[in-house]
């Protein structure tokens, strides 16, 4: 049994997607904060912040670390964030006399919110190759049933007949649309996180910009000022994914409806019933509509995280961590199950 249905040993079958859960695993996590304080140590002996030989032991230190993960955990519990207890780990792993050049510069929400861009940037592609599959599936069914006729439905009521490629295109459109938002969002939120200690870097004087934009350049991320009270980039990625839900929310609730009356569609594949086994229940069609839902809800907790004090918030980062993971977990559930929903429909219309 686990708290979340996203990585449930049963329910996730249903709700997860393997590939997206295991870039907010601890693995994956831990790595990326690797790769960010090996690259740090780079790009500042590349601009002349730290010795050359000081960088090669970080590097050489760093290619057979291994965390004491029990640890790590008693440090979040006592720090709220594992980056202090990482980094002790490591400069005892590096030694004197270059140890004070681990982490040099940088603080620990730099190495988190890096690590988590280094962990989106191949979700986003992810996402992306799922969102094309759907609108190719979307493309097929009109093909295949678009000049047949349905009534249209408005207010739940009997309107007018239509095409099956309206409806079709209706559900089509806005994922069309959600294309052109991520490659417009992908180069505002894939950015580099360095700002040190209150985000000024002011321990690099005036070789910050140079280290931060050899940082990203070694990260693959887009150089950008410190964001570290700034999440509008976040909240508007968790925007994007509400309304993939919520566009497919749309379709699923369509697809249950039209089986409901039982003469518009015949689906294949549809969920059996322990009671009742003529039964086939419209089950991904609603898991789209349930994860259309759950996103919106969580929507407003990412608006909410929003509101740092200051330079920084311990409480507003902490409710992004609850919620961000979920929702990008939920959306590419989604777009898997309105991919094979789609493909199960074996007629539309008459």
């Amino acid at each position: 049994m686990t708290v979340s249905p996203f990585d449930h040993p049963l329910l996730s079958g249903l709700l997860g997607d393997d590939e997206v859960t295991w870039h907010f695993s601890v693995e994956a996590e831990i790595a990326a904060m690797l790769t960010f304080e090996r690259a740090l140590a780079e790009a500042e002996a590349e601009s002349g912040v730290i010795a050359s030989d000081a960088a090669a032991a970080i590097l050489s230190a760093l290619a057979s670390f291994r965390p004491d993960t029990a640890k790590l955990r008693a440090g979040v519990a006592r720090d709220g964030v594992v980056v202090p207890e990482l980094v002790r780990q490591i400069k005892a792993a590096v030694g004197e006399p270059h140890n004070a050049f681990v982490h040099f510069g940088a603080t620990s929400q730099d190495v988190i919110d890096t690590a988590l861009m280094l962990r989106l940037k191949p979700v986003v592609e992810h996402l992306g190759l799922l969102l094309t599959e759907n609108i190719v599936r979307f493309a097929s069914l009109e093909e295949q049933f678009g000049g047949r006729t349905l009534m249209a439905m408005t207010r739940m009521q009997p309107a007018i007949p239509i095409q099956v490629s309206d409806r079709v295109r209706a559900w089509q459109a806005p994922l069309q649309r959600h294309q052109q938002r991520l490659a417009e969002q992908s180069a505002r939120l894939l950015v580099v996180q360095f700002g040190g200690a209150a985000g000024t870097l002011e321990k690099l004087g005036d070789k910050a910009g140079v280290v931060r934009a050899a940082l990203a350049a070694r990260l693959g991320l887009g150089d950008a000022p410190q964001w570290h009270s700034q999440r509008d980039a976040l909240a508007d990625f968790a925007g994007w994914l509400s309304l993939v839900t919520g566009s497919l929310g749309k379709f699923g609730q369509d697809i249950a409806l039209m089986a409901q009356a039982g003469t518009d569609i015949a689906l294949s594949g549809g969920g059996v019933s322990s009671a009742m086994p003529h039964k086939q229940n419209p089950v991904k069609a609603e898991a789209l509509v349930a994860l259309g839902r759950f996103n919106a809800t969580q929507l407003a907790g990412m608006h909410q995280a929003l509101v740092h004090e200051q330079e920084r918030s311990g409480a507003a980062w902490t409710l992004e961590w609850l919620l961000l993971p979920q929702m990008v977990v939920a959306t590419a559930a989604a777009l898997r199950l309105a991919a094979e929903l789609a493909g199960r429909i074996e007629s539309l219309g008459h």
